[in-house]
């Protein structure tokens, strides 16, 4: 029974190709058979039948349901959830507030640097003749008391001296400049030649005003230098000139400028004036769009703040000379008011526009305006002190720009020849009048001095005040003059013996204390934008590695925080 068994299977399986055959003869391998609990072949195949039918009778039911009616529905009932985006809608929603805050900000610091630039302004007019003439007294009775000091004159009363003199050479200077003549010249003009013309003023203005303030230092630098030093200068007289015909051009520039303003003011259709006021709007074409960093946005505040005062003084010079060619007509100063109002108008909706859209897309708080004030109110207390290094009015013009001397020549000349002064009751007058000024920029110093340290308080920049601070050159890195400058004389050298002077220099005999500060307008607080860089020992490091640039060290000629020497 087992041989025919064994055949049996052994034949099966060499039939044919030799290939294993199934029971029914097939090829294919035989289904496993179904297990206890499983399900057999044939029901797995009604299974599948049974959800292949199901899959497609919902197909055929969700087409059947698309319909106009069902997606109107569905977009008029459908939600979301904004706080899943939370952080988003947040910074979305900080960014409405900021731009909303930009224009009281923007107004706080602007209204402070106008009377900052006042200060300065009305100083040239009140305190410098006073100066200049107690400077005079003191030369001239300096040999009734012998010359104890090897000094005729301290420095500061030497500049006294020099800005008195440039005064007076360049006013007398301005009456060969007829005005009438200009005004009807740039009256012929067509309206586009006089938009070119006007657009060209303002440029040069800007230039003139940077290398302007740069041949005033060098001239009282040179006045003041101590004499035994070897001498690098051209001498005093040169840059004397050279001053004096730097304020004679840039007063001319100016007296162009409101003449043109006044122009536009007469013409009958007023297209000039609109020409120029919309010539603001372009301003923010070519600044919004711009990547700013905080200090150059500060740089462009002092800028606005110089712009505006500049354009209150041309306003003023033009209804001066429209008041005197009406004799003094208030009725027509009621004519020209909504004007005035309306370039004043554009002018403060130009800044808050530009101001409110560069803070937004560069991302910077509104509270940065209050740094900025503070670091002005820093200017003007340091400045207050006993040993500053310069004058106030010398670190406005320095910070924003503002140049006081040419614009005082040629108001004075226009308020000279507008306004006859005959007889003793007029004399009288002029000397009330002068009176008045004086008590306005006392009052005006007082009420600054007072904001300025409550300013610097809030800012807690009180210990920069008194806390010895060693400044670096521009371009030169901070931590090679440290170990070569000399506290006791305000002189560094540098490797190869060369001097350079930092700080207003002091007699051998005056004793100095051994907390100074050395400077007040070229330091600042560092700005919160980001980390300074770390300096490091290798030279070669320092020629590729610039220090951040304090708040302090920027100023109207500075341009991306690299300043022009």
């Amino acid at each position: 029974g087992d041989g025919r068994q064994d055949g049996g299977r052994d034949g099966r399986q060499d039939s044919g190709r030799g290939e294993p055959k199934t029971l029914w003869g097939s090829s294919e391998p035989r289904p496993p058979a179904a297990g206890p609990g499983q399900p057999s072949p044939q029901q797995r195949t009604e299974t599948l039948g049974f959800y292949e039918s199901d899959r497609g009778r919902k197909k055929k039911r969700s087409l059947s349901d698309l319909s106009l009616l069902r997606f109107i529905s569905a977009e008029l009932t459908r939600g979301y959830f904004l706080e899943h985006n939370e952080a988003k809608y947040t910074e979305r929603r900080e960014r409405v507030y900021t731009c909303m805050r930009i224009p009281k900000e923007l107004e706080k610091l602007m209204f402070f640097g106008i009377f900052l630039c006042l200060d300065a302004f009305l100083y040239v007019f009140t305190l410098l003749p006073l100066r200049v003439f107690l400077a005079m007294f003191r030369f001239i009775t300096l040999p009734c008391y012998g010359l104890r000091d090897r000094r005729l004159l301290q420095p500061a009363q030497v500049c006294d001296m020099l800005k008195g003199v440039i005064l007076v050479i360049c006013y007398f200077m301005m009456h060969y400049v007829d005005y009438s003549m200009m005004y009807h010249l740039i009256r012929g003009q067509s309206v586009i030649k006089l938009y070119i013309i006007y657009n060209m003023l303002e440029v040069a203005d800007r230039l003139i005003s940077s290398f302007g303030q740069d041949i005033l230092d060098a001239l009282y630098w040179t006045a003041t230098e101590p004499k035994e030093r070897k001498r690098a200068h051209i001498g005093v007289i040169p840059h004397f000139f050279m001053a004096v015909l730097y304020v004679f051009l840039h007063a001319i520039l100016i007296m162009v400028q409101a003449t043109t303003l006044n122009v536009a003011f007469n013409s009958h259709n007023k297209s000039l004036l609109t020409i120029m006021m919309s010539n603001n709007f372009v301003e923010i074409k070519g600044s919004v769009f711009k990547k700013f960093e905080k200090n150059n946005l500060f740089q462009m505040s002092n800028s606005d703040i110089k712009e505006r005062f500049t354009n209150y003084v041309l306003l003023l010079i033009v209804c001066l000379r429209n008041m005197e060619q009406f004799s003094w007509n208030p009725d027509h100063f009621w004519v020209l008011f909504p004007d005035v109002c309306m370039v004043v108008a554009s002018e403060i909706a130009v800044d808050i526009v530009k101001h409110a859209f560069i803070t937004k897309f560069n991302d910077i708080t509104a509270d940065v305006y209050s740094e900025y004030r503070a670091s002005l109110a820093f200017d003007l207390v340091s400045s207050r002190q006993k040993n500053a290094y310069t004058d106030y009015s010398d670190s406005v013009s320095r910070r924003m720009g503002f140049i006081p001397l040419p614009l005082a020549v040629l108001l004075i000349r226009v308020v000279t020849s507008s306004i006859k002064v005959q007889g003793v009751l007029a004399y009288v007058c002029v000397v009330l009048f002068y009176c008045g000024l004086i008590s306005l920029k006392v009052l005006n110093s007082i009420v600054l001095l007072g904001k300025s340290c409550q300013y610097v308080k809030e800012a807690k920049m009180e210990e920069k005040l008194f806390n010895p601070v060693l400044t670096a050159t521009p371009g030169k890195p901070a931590g090679k003059q440290q170990g070569t400058f000399k506290s006791t004389q305000g002189i560094s050298t540098d490797e190869n013996g060369s001097t350079s002077v930092n700080n207003q220099p002091v007699h051998q005999k005056e004793n100095m204390p051994s907390l100074l500060v050395t400077s007040n307008s070229d330091q600042f607080l560092t700005t919160p934008d980001g980390e300074e860089k770390d300096i490091s020992q290798d030279s070669s490091e320092l020629k590729h590695r610039s220090a951040k640039k304090d708040l302090l060290e920027i100023d109207r000629f500075t341009i991306c925080g690299n300043r022009i020497d």
